[in-house]
């Protein structure tokens, strides 16, 4: 996906921001109203200039958000050093933000942690943007990642230091806040990691994000991200652990927090294709797709039962049926599959048995045989049978490659992987039919495994 859609408010934010736009002390040469105490330095930064005071006071009063950046940009074009640049830089950073004026929101916000180190909602505002950026496919994605990490590192470095903008803001308020900066970081260092390979990390990271507020829980870009993050990369890559539990599970959440019904139905269709993949059927998948639609995180002791490995398909098959009453795609299941004792107990019972069988043949000689006898092997055109003869087989009875063919052999060797079974004793049970290329082979084939 080039575009993910996301609608995350960061009201908590913004509403700090503008508590911090502070309100400086008089001038000494303007004198206080009639009645109100003279101004103390608690109350903020003194602002000498009477001229710089009133344009500050003149701009920071404006109620509507364009008014207000008009006259707070020309203030600080006007005043570049002054006292008050934080609070204009942070007002500033709110009324962009306000006006939908992203890049502006960005820019003043990177100004605003360049004058100001220690500012945790600019910070958390860079990290939000540039992570969103990345994820929506922008052109310098990689440059936006690298700066959303960046930024959400010195934030979470700055975060235990942070105080409250003011006494009106509650001590709920103020760890709603912090939740909410803490989830924006954690959300922009998870989506980097994943995109730097860092699995352990992204997990990590991603499921602190998500579980930070309930706003998260429903950012399908973090969710879709965590998903990537536990289910298994296109290209293989050594350092990835898959869990495919966990990425069936969030595969269902991002599937109904998907921004079309045409994605939600697109992520449910792997999501389940996953589930079967996994747990070798689609038993059961109702209950977990409903358990997830209905939860943001997996109930504890979540699980899905994988699929039986080869080796245990190996061990029932073995014990199901005596091997001398196998077909040799079952043979060579067991014998490719199985643990040394399932191998064994098949192997001896067929060992210098003389045993009948159908194959195709792959190339013939006078004295050996190249015969596919598997249904798999039989379709990719590929030997698992070499037979071998005591005495030369007569010219007219070599048959053609791609010949059906009955033969009878005694089981002498096999090498498991790649399979190769090799008989000897070949005799010739009948004349072998033609090759028939639409017509496939009986019954002698591989069971399916997982």
């Amino acid at each position: 996906m080039k575009t993910i859609l996301v609608m995350v408010v960061l009201g908590v934010v913004a509403t700090a921001a503008a508590q911090g736009a502070a309100q400086p002390a008089q001038p000494p040469s303007q004198q206080p109203a009639q009645g109100q105490p003279p101004a103390s330095p608690a109350q903020g930064p003194v602002i000498k200039d009477p001229a710089e005071y009133n344009a500050y006071m003149g701009a920071i009063q404006q109620k509507d958000p364009a008014a207000q950046i008009s006259g707070l940009e020309a203030f600080m074009a006007q005043y570049p050093n002054s006292q008050m640049k934080t609070a204009v830089l942070q007002t500033l950073m709110q009324d962009y933000q306000q006006t939908n004026n992203q890049q502006k929101t960005i820019d003043t916000a990177t100004k605003l942690v360049a004058a100001d180190p220690a500012n945790v909602r600019a910070m958390a505002l860079l990290a939000y943007f540039n992570r969103l950026k990345a994820q929506g496919g922008d052109a310098n994605a990689k440059q936006d990642l690298a700066d959303a990490k960046k930024y959400a590192q010195m934030g979470l470095d700055a975060l235990p230091k942070f105080s409250k903008p003011d006494s009106t803001t509650s001590d709920a308020d103020f760890q709603k806040m912090k939740d909410q900066m803490t989830g924006i970081f954690n959300a922009a260092l998870g989506v980097a990691a994943l995109n730097e390979g860092d699995y352990d990390t992204a997990r990590k990271d991603l499921r602190a994000a998500i579980d930070s507020s309930p706003d998260s829980q429903k950012d399908f870009a973090l969710v879709y991200a965590l998903t990537q993050a536990y289910a298994a990369p296109k290209t293989p890559d050594p350092k990835f652990t898959p869990d495919p539990v966990n990425a069936i599970w969030f595969n269902i959440r991002a599937s109904v927090l998907a921004p079309t019904p045409q994605y939600q139905q697109q992520y449910e269709k792997y999501a389940k294709s996953q589930y079967i993949k996994y747990h070798g059927g689609d038993d059961g998948w109702a209950d977990v797709l409903a358990q997830a639609k209905a939860n943001p995180d997996p109930p504890a002791g979540f699980t899905i039962k994988p699929a039986p490995t080869p080796a245990e398909q190996a061990h029932a098959m073995a014990i199901a049926t005596a091997p001398e009453k196998m077909d040799f795609g079952q043979w060579e299941f067991i014998l490719s599959n199985g643990s040394q004792a399932d191998q064994d107990l098949v192997w001896n019972a067929i060992k210098g048995k003389a045993v009948q069988l159908n194959g195709t043949v792959i190339k013939a000689t006078a004295t050996e045989f190249d015969i596919a006898g598997s249904l798999d092997d039989i379709e990719a055109k590929k030997a698992d049978i070499t037979l071998t003869f005591e005495d030369k087989v007569p010219l007219k009875l070599i048959p053609k490659e791609g010949a059906s063919l009955d033969f009878q052999g005694e089981p002498a060797s096999y090498t498991p992987n790649p399979f190769m079974m090799v008989m000897e004793k070949g005799k010739l049970l009948k004349a072998a039919a033609p090759a028939a290329p639409a017509k496939k082979a009986p019954v002698h084939h591989k069971p399916a495994s997982q």
